[in-house]
């Protein structure tokens, strides 16, 4: 017989001498139990064998249900056991630690040293001052979005949560964040699932995000409907409207909701029949080139009675981003501000070749964006907002170094109502209550409790931002400049952050000198500001 075979010719053995001892013998508890147990292994030994659908289960009856189950369980052996504290899957055990301790208010200092080799390549640092000034004072750090066009600007804290949708987040998730951000006075971007009941129950202000499945303003066959958006848009929690063009996750994918998870509330909430799959599509239906998106812009910022209006992206092909900034200047239409998603934010459930291949990392997309603008001199028209694994006030302070105005958090506010980052978003069976729809799950997560640990995540945050920019002598976050970070690069040299990435003097693309301007920049950049037209992606 096979060595491998042994432990389950061994149940069977024990199997016989227990159930004998059972009918024959005295018995007992004990042995009647473990003769069920055993019966049971050797049925299952039995079953193995005998099955032809997977390999080692029939070479390993019984012992190879071990490597199935250390297989299911791998995430978490190694997130507890294996896993380093800077090693990020997505995220490290001391990033998750971070917000996890200024969330319940526990000390978030460290003792001994820094754990991060400061010599390795990539590493950067914030340059403090000899001395140090004052922090600013928390209510200062905002940033008031709005252009001229504009006539209900709204002043964004620095720090807000990104978007995450309610049917991706639980309802009690939903009701903790906005609790929370209505408690910190911060904003919470809705995702594109429309504005539920529990966005509204507790006032906390509102970016509501339009996709392409125009949720919550749509017609029955799915197209956008402008007076279910002016009913929506027009309501006083409702802040800033934002257009998702994509997302970092999944740039140029669309989703579909199956039926079997659109629940009544979703269904009222998306505008959808219930019974039926959610789709949104992987483009919009009211406009198809970058002019008509700046006129949809438009139409949106009337129909609201002049709120903020804008649009979040995934940079992929740069001559279509270069179209948008054309389509601005033919048409005199502009954004009130910019939502620059990376390729490294996170989703529900993504493809693996998206999540892994596609779309423009964050800093090199928000670098775009912002050296753009200021080369066809609409930066200080134009505010921009940055997602894409922001947990820290560091991340903060390198997001607004690189070019940001303000910064958004979904996996970082996630961790803040109990996410221990089990990546199980998809399967409905969120360990935490928080992405799942499964009301037992949810039941878990105390909305009032959490709520809490969401300001307190935004408020220490903030605090530690402040201090910062006191160490940098900093007296106000519109003083942050582009020589504040340095990073080590790959040969060991420390140079500032941005001389790594792409810069555009004020201007620059206005000129006859644009293509040369950019290809220093990049190889064939000019050329795709040269192919970009206005009227077509």
């Amino acid at each position: 017989m096979p060595l491998r075979f042994i432990p389950w010719a061994l149940s069977v053995v024990i199997a016989v001498l227990t159930g004998l001892y059972c009918f024959i013998g005295p018995g007992g508890h004990l042995i009647w139990l473990l003769f069920a147990l055993f019966l049971f292994f050797s049925w299952v030994g039995f079953r193995d064998l005998t099955q032809n659908q997977h390999a080692i289960l029939h070479n390993y009856p019984l012992t190879g249900h071990l490597r199935f189950l250390f297989e299911f369980i791998r995430p978490e052996i190694r997130q507890y056991f294996l896993e380093s504290d800077n090693e990020e899957i997505p995220f490290s055990r001391a990033q998750r630690a971070l917000v996890y301790q200024r969330a319940k208010g526990d000390s978030d200092k460290r003792p001994f040293g820094t754990l991060t080799n400061m010599y390795q390549p990539n590493v950067e640092i914030l340059l403090q001052k000899g001395s140090p000034s004052a922090s600013p004072d928390l209510h200062s750090l905002r940033v008031t979005v709005g252009g001229s066009s504009c006539t209900q600007p709204y002043a964004i804290s620095l720090f807000n949560i990104s978007a995450m949708s309610f049917g991706a987040l639980s309802a009690n998730a939903i009701m903790a964040l906005n609790r929370g951000a209505q408690k910190g006075g911060f904003a919470h971007d809705t995702g594109e699932g429309s504005v539920s009941s529990y966005h509204r129950k507790y006032g906390g202000d509102l970016i509501w995000e339009i996709g392409s499945g125009y949720f919550g303003c749509r017609t029955q066959d799915g197209r956008f409907d402008p007076e279910r958006f002016k009913t929506v848009a027009l309501e006083p929690q409702v802040k800033m409207i934002e257009i998702k063009l994509s997302q970092g996750a999944k740039p140029g994918h669309g989703g579909v909701l199956p039926a079997s998870k659109v629940t009544p509330e979703i269904a009222v909430t998306r505008g959808v029949p219930l019974g039926e799959d959610c789709v949104s599509p992987a483009s919009h239906s009211a406009f198809k080139s970058p002019l008509e998106l700046c006129v949809f812009i438009q139409e949106l910022r009337n129909l609201s009675n002049g709120k903020p209006v804008g649009f979040k992206l995934c940079i992929g092909n740069i001559a279509d981003w270069f179209a948008i900034v054309k389509a601005m200047l033919e048409s005199k239409i502009y954004p009130d501000f910019i939502v620059v998603d990376g390729s490294e934010g996170g989703t529900g459930a993504a493809p693996v070749e998206f999540a892994d291949n596609i779309g423009m990392p964050m800093r090199d997309g928000l670098r775009l964006v912002h050296t753009s603008l200021v080369g066809v001199g609409l930066r200080d028209q134009i505010r921009i907002g940055v997602a894409g694994k922001i947990v820290s006030a560091f991340d903060m302070m390198r997001a607004l170094v690189i070019g940001a105005d303000w910064c958004n958090s979904a996996r970082g506010f996630m961790f803040a109502i109990g996410c221990i980052q089990s990546r199980s978003c998809h399967t409905d069976h969120c360990p935490t209550g928080v992405a799942t729809q499964d009301r037992l799950r949810q039941s878990a997560l105390n909305p009032m409790d959490k709520s809490e640990r969401v300001y307190r995540f935004h408020h220490e945050t903030l605090l530690a931002f402040a201090d910062m920019c006191a160490a940098a002598g900093i007296k106000s976050h519109q003083e942050i400049d582009e020589d504040l970070i340095l990073r080590r690069n790959p040969q060991g040299k420390l140079q500032a952050l941005v001389e790594q990435l792409i810069t555009i003097p004020p201007g620059a693309l206005l000129g006859d000198q644009a293509k040369q301007i950019l290809d220093e920049q990049m190889p064939r950049l000019g050329t795709q500001w040269q192919e970009a037209k206005p009227n077509v992606w």
